[in-house]
């Protein structure tokens, strides 16, 4: 070996060959462990160019050493040219090697980030799998979030529960410290955390993440860790995930960046967890959030993992990955063909990408089918490859879909590159399958989504006595090699472990392999669990005729037996039928039948479940004649969700028998799922006196202008104030809400609108004062998510005012500074505003009050002392420090957790008519009603309370509950 001293550099090469020699690998291994390209790989080994950290991390990884004297050497190399060799250079050089070094915190976001800036994108290069890979800068894409906010302003549950904001994720993202992402498989939610790692670890998040900024990323894969046992403490985040970089952490590290509330804490996969483990990975969770309450958090899941509020006691904010909309899909078909394009190699392949280009941006546009396929970045990736793979020809199911995906990722690509025997092993595309199918199979029914390298070596060795063409190809070690490195759908994201590219492709094959295996009883047992959903609706799919019956009836006797799973099970039947090539007329109206009984919708989980079915289900949604309060508007939802010209039909007729009284929410929220103007003319416009209006594209707001009169409307989308008013009414606007402000530089347009009274404002990031509203005649106004420091002194000049809701931090120590005029009749105070309560008895009017954080004892006192109150919500509260409030009628809970403090309503209200209790956020969801019965005539009013206790002191009449339970005892 060299002196150091004299060429680090040609010491780091000869150390790198001296390892690839005691390995026996060869320059193709190399590159197949590394991802890196022979150029790349071949300048380290041979000390032509200084290596890259990345490159060192990659090549350290392959050969199973330890990459930090690796880079301890790559750090001594002088990226000078040593053409002489004199004293001054010498001492030049070593000037350099005593520069201070960089932090271990530094090195760790330069490799977080580098880690983390590629995307593979499925069949951007067949001929190179290891070149289809994307850069996160090119390739990312802000899909929208959708939210659910549990503390709307009407503070009535009843009105609210449906209220759903839609943001593009950055926007979505800046208020919250917490968050709990939802998504289907494939829609984005990995994508989205890796986004957030890489551009949090350079420093390069956007201005509506400016809080985030200066953070350390934390990339948790749950698929990873359940692996390899017991969830990591802080000290161990590093290691569990293979972070070469783990062995330099120095002591305590981890913990005082979460400590000092510099972390961002990015935790994938909670549904990769088995259904029995999930409870503990909650606790794990919850005990890094109290030892470090300043990190941010977000965790992903899948919709049907964990229930509504499963982090609320948390204070967890729930975000929903939206399916890409129409202009969404264009773009992501222009950016995986431009992709395409840099990797092509011929003009006439570039001219061929191009008009496919413009062919497929046609073609999901006016095929409903197809856009629904594409509706999340996985599936559109597929259909981009399929289309260019098929010159233009594409599958119109799901299943041809991923049928075809897979020969075009086992076949084509070595069909492109003309090569008979790669590697030295040659599969038949139903030879890959069937091991492929093996490694599918055993993830699913252990339900995992990785396994040790070893775990696979033994699959595919006991596979082999029985595939004798393969078997004299190569060991078992060589046709693993081979999957993982030419079948495109195997990853190898450790040294020592194995993983499919994409969690639907290991769904696909296992069913197919249960399907083979005959075990129809191990699926239906496993039904109910949302880790085997898809694998059931596959497997139907797979099987022949008389199989697809029996699965299916054995679906709806399982649950026919199971009351607390019947819903789920019965839903799944039917979900699975779509994916059936063929099925017994009998057994259809079988599930139909067991279907219907869930029908109509009556909440917007049920709704979801059911659009899930898909269009088949239009044909046994009910009209409007004779539905319940609580029917209507998830009816609508279901169909909206569907969207395509048959359910465009059923709402456009449904609308005609809503010419008069309140409009369902979820009538206007359809407008996001079809084109803009003609929903507006035909569905809009009947009922356009009866809704509020939501907004948010620009094209919706461009339709304003077919539904004028403009009388109520909510914006969702940032526009600026003069696209804001100019479709609207200003004789006849009385409602107006903002939702995304931060283009809005004053308030001063709002006088423009001079029949406007009610007026809600939200994330306005560039006001400094609200003085613009001074003077108006407002009577309602809420102001949301301001930043600090905002003077809200205009609130003296509002001499109309009795509504006022505060969802922000406050500039004084206490209510008593606050200068809102003595009128108020309605206070709401949402969320944390920073400030007492006390002072809140001079609005000696107030009848109406929302507060969302338990008050003090004293606070209390203040609050009973209003004469006038007779309506309460509260959450997060201690009901045992409150004062007795005899003037209060009408009560609102919503507790966090299992002890809503019942058992002292009646001493601390005793005159009650009415009390709401709203379990979504309360875990477990077990109520005991039996304290109530001491209020004589009260009426009891249960959200989401799947197990409730002390029915029977009640008359029937006297309950009610949302959602209405199908099954008795329910």
């Amino acid at each position: 070996m060299g002196d150091v001293d004299e060429d680090p550099l040609a010491e780091l090469a000869s150390r790198l060959r001296t390892l690839r020699a005691q390995r026996g690998l060869q320059m193709g291994g190399l590159q197949q462990r590394t991802g890196l390209g022979r150029t790349t790989v071949s300048q380290a080994l041979n000390g032509q160019a200084l290596p890259s950290e990345a490159t060192l991390v990659a090549l350290a990884k392959a050969l199973g050493t330890d990459v930090e004297p690796l880079l301890a050497l790559r750090n001594a190399a002088s990226p000078v040219p040593q053409a002489r060799r004199n004293y001054p250079q010498l001492v030049a050089r070593r000037a350099t090697r005593l520069k201070p070094q960089p932090s271990f915190e530094e090195r760790y976001l330069r490799y977080v980030a580098e880690r983390h800036s590629q995307l593979t994108v499925v069949g951007l290069d067949l001929s190179r799998p290891e070149r289809a890979h994307w850069p996160l800068d090119a390739a990312y894409l802000s899909l929208e979030l959708a939210e659910r906010p549990e503390d709307r302003l009407a503070g009535n549950e009843e009105a609210n529960r449906l209220s759903i904001v839609v943001k593009r994720a950055e926007h979505a993202l800046a208020n919250c410290r917490r968050v709990l992402l939802r998504g289907l498989a494939g829609s984005g939610k990995t994508t989205l955390l890796q986004w957030l790692a890489v551009a949090t670890a350079r420093d390069e998040l956007p201005e509506e993440l400016a809080s985030w900024r200066g953070r350390v990323p934390f990339v948790l894969p749950l698929r990873t860790l359940v692996r390899r046992g017991p969830l990591p403490e802080p000290h161990d985040f590093l290691s569990a995930v293979g972070t070469p970089l783990a062995a330099s952490q120095p002591e305590g590290w981890a913990d005082t960046v979460l400590d000092r509330g510099e972390a961002l804490v990015l935790v994938d996969g909670i549904d990769e967890v088995p259904q029995e483990h999930r409870g503990a990975t909650r606790d794990w969770l919850e005990q890094l959030l109290a030892a470090y309450k300043d990190a941010r958090f977000v965790v992903t899941t899948r919709p049907s993992a964990v229930p509504e509020g499963w982090l609320a006691s948390s204070h967890f904010t729930e975000l929903s990955v939206r399916p890409m909309s129409s202009a969404d899909t264009g773009v992501f078909v222009h950016r995986w063909h431009t992709a395409a394009r840099h990797g092509s190699t011929t003009e006439a392949e570039q001219a061929q990408l191009h008009d496919l280009e413009t062919a497929l941006q046609v073609t999901v546009r006016a095929q409903r089918d197809l856009a629904q396929l594409s509706s999340t970045p996985l599936m559109c990736a597929l259909i981009c490859a399929l289309h260019r793979d098929r010159r233009g020809h594409l599958p119109h199911s799901r299943m041809e879909l991923y049928e075809a995906a897979l020969s075009m990722l086992l076949v084509r690509r070595d069909l492109e590159r003309s090569i008979d025997d790669p590697e030295g092993i040659q599969l038949t595309e139903h030879q890959s399958v069937q091991l492929l199918q093996r490694l599918a199979y055993w993830l699913i029914r252990n339900r995992q989504t990785e396994m040790e390298r070893a775990t696979a070596l033994a699959l595919i060795g006991d596979a082999l006595p029985a595939m004798q063409a393969v078997a004299e190809q190569g060991t078992g070690d060589q046709v693993l090699t081979h999957l993982v490195g030419r079948s495109g759908l195997l990853r190898q994201p450790t040294a020592d472990t194995i993983d499919f590219v994409h969690r639907t492709f290991q769904d696909y094959l296992g069913a197919k392999a249960a399907i083979e295996a005959h075990d129809f009883p191990l699926l239906v047992n496993n039904a109910h669990d949302d880790q085997w959903e898809d694998v059931v609706r596959m497997a139907v799919a797979h099987a022949r005729p008389a199989e697809s019956a029996d699965l299916l009836r054995r679906l709806i006797e399982r649950g026919d037996a199971e009351t607390e799973r019947r819903s789920r099970l019965h839903l799944l039947a039917a979900a699975s039928l779509q994916y059936a090539t063929e099925i017994e007329p009998a057994v259809r109206e079988l599930v139909e039948q067991h279907a219907r009984v869930l029908m109509p919708p009556r909440s917007p989980e049920e709704a979801a479940g059911l659009a899930a079915l898909g269009p088949g289900i239009l044909d046994l949604l009910p009209g409007p004649e004779d539905l319940g309060y609580d029917e209507v508007g998830p009816v609508i939802q279901t169909a909206a969700t569907i969207g395509g010209d048959h359910a465009y039909a059923f709402l456009k007729n449904f609308t005609q028998s809503l010419t008069s009284g309140p409009v369902p929410y979820e009538l206007v929220n359809g407008w996001d799922n079809f084109e803009s103007i003609p929903y507006a003319q035909d569905i809009l416009l009947p009922v356009k006196d009866h809704l509020t209006l939501f907004v948010n594209t620009n094209d919706q707001r461009n339709a304003l202008q077919v539904l004028k009169p403009i009388l109520d409307v909510d914006f969702r989308e940032a526009f600026t104030d003069e696209k804001i008013i100019e479709h609207l009414s200003p004789e006849h606007t009385q409602r107006l809400r903002i939702d995304a402000g931060s283009l809005l530089t004053d308030l001063q347009f709002v006088h423009r609108l001079p029949a406007l009274r009610e007026l809600t404002l939200s994330e306005c990031s560039q006001l400094t004062h609200v003085d613009g509203l001074a003077g108006l005649p407002l009577t309602s106004l809420g102001l949301l998510r301001f930043p600090d420091e905002v003077s809200f002194e205009a609130l003296a000049f509002l001499p109309k005012l009795t509504e006022l809701a505060l969802y922000t931090r406050l500039p004084w120590d206490s209510l008593e500074d606050m200068p809102a005029p003595p009128g108020l009749t309605d206070l709401r105070l949402v969320r944390t505003i920073d400030a007492s309560l006390e002072g809140i008895s001079k609005w000696q009017l107030l009848e109406n009050l929302i507060i969302n954080s338990g008050p003090t004892p004293a606070e209390w006192r203040e609050i009973s002392s209003l004469p006038n109150l007779t309506d309460l919500f509260i959450s997060e509260f201690d009901l045992a420090q409150a004062t007795p409030m005899p003037n209060v009628t009408h009560l609102q809970l919503s507790p966090i957790d299992a002890d809503a403090q019942l058992h002292l309503v009646p001493e601390i209200f005793p005159n009650l008519k009415s009390v709401l209790v709203n379990c979504r956020n309360a875990l477990p969801d077990i109520i005991d009603v039996t304290p109530l019965a001491q209020i004589e005539g009260v009426h009891i009013s249960l959200q989401y309370a799947n197990s409730v206790v002390g029915l029977e002191k009640f008359e029937a009449e006297a309950i009610h509950r949302y959602p209405r339970p199908r099954y008795t005892g329910a």
